[in-house]
């Protein structure tokens, strides 16, 4: 069976790898970035192209990917002039590995939909080590019939290929993740802050607690940098902090509100706004050790 051609549009960390797994696995591939020097990695592998514009990539694809980092980036993309919805052709589908906003995603499908275009959300779980070796953990959402038709090339790219029903689900459930991880990694770092304090050993508080019905990986990941200094979860700052914006605004498109999410929210935006933003979360411990009543 032929392989469609992949237009894939963001080269950082987690794209370029997903990238070079399409690659090793007999794909062709035409790439979009603003790093030169992310293309040119693709280029020297061969069975690649580079587009400037995202118009003619979609064009010459059969599947458009994204991993991009906003989902204003996103819509830029889409929209524009220049962009994915006026070239894209029919029958093609566009699939957005990103972590975007549920009432966005849908609109574009929508748009999509009026083209004759699929689309499928699909953000993801685990590291660029994974992707490279197509070992992600996917939560994809779209019709079935759409999904259907992707899944052998979601299962190149993922070991786990998870259907979570209507578009936009798989957004749904990636923000609904962020903010339980963020917001335990959150509240572990200040309990350590306030252990420390408080003059309460963090080595000896994460014994205790770790006994106990609290221990977790994301107690572990606070627990070296809280305690040993080392940071070991690999998800800035300025990340959860977008996400959980993105939670809480998904929260007011639903009609409902999270306090606790603000919370979080805030602490982050509070972390970010201290130079903290590009340090893996569990160094807001930091952040709550600089404060002073």
């Amino acid at each position: 069976m032929t392989k469609p051609v992949i237009g894939f549009i963001g080269l950082g960390l987690m794209g370029g790898n997903m990238v070079e797994n399409l690659q090793k696995r007999g794909y062709q591939v035409n790439v979009m970035d603003l790093s030169q020097d992310a293309v040119d990695a693709v280029l020297a592998r061969g069975n690649a192209t580079q587009f400037t514009s995202a118009k003619e990539l979609a064009a010459a694809s059969d599947v458009v990917e994204f991993c991009l980092t906003t989902s204003a980036v996103v819509e830029k993309i889409v929209n524009g002039e220049d962009g994915v919805l006026a070239g894209i052709k029919p029958g093609s589908t566009l699939i957005d590995f990103g972590t975007s906003i549920p009432a966005s995603t849908i609109q574009i499908g929508a748009q999509l939909a009026e083209k004759g275009c699929g689309m499928i959300d699909a953000p993801l779980g685990r590291t660029p080590a994974h992707a490279k070796d197509g070992l992600l953990n996917i939560m994809a959402a779209g019709d079935l019939e759409t999904f259907e038709k992707v899944k052998p090339l979601l299962e190149e790219q993922g070991e786990n290929v998870f259907h979570l029903g209507k578009l936009g689900a798989g957004h749904t459930t990636k923000l609904i993740n962020n903010f339980i991880g963020m917001t335990t990694v959150t509240a572990m770092s200040q309990a350590f802050a306030v252990a420390k304090a408080a003059g309460v050993d963090g080595q000896q508080l994460f014994d205790i607690m770790s006994a106990g019905p609290s221990n977790s990986p994301f107690m572990q990941f606070t627990k070296f940098y809280a305690v040993d200094g080392e940071e070991k979860l690999g998800f800035s700052v300025a990340n959860a902090n977008k996400d959980l914006g993105y939670f809480v605004a998904m929260c007011n498109d639903l009609n409902t509100k999270s306090l606790i999410a603000e919370g979080t929210s805030a602490n982050l935006q509070a972390a970010v706004d201290a130079g903290l933003g590009q340090n893996d979360v569990p160094k807001i411990f930091d952040y709550f050790t600089s404060l002073e009543k």
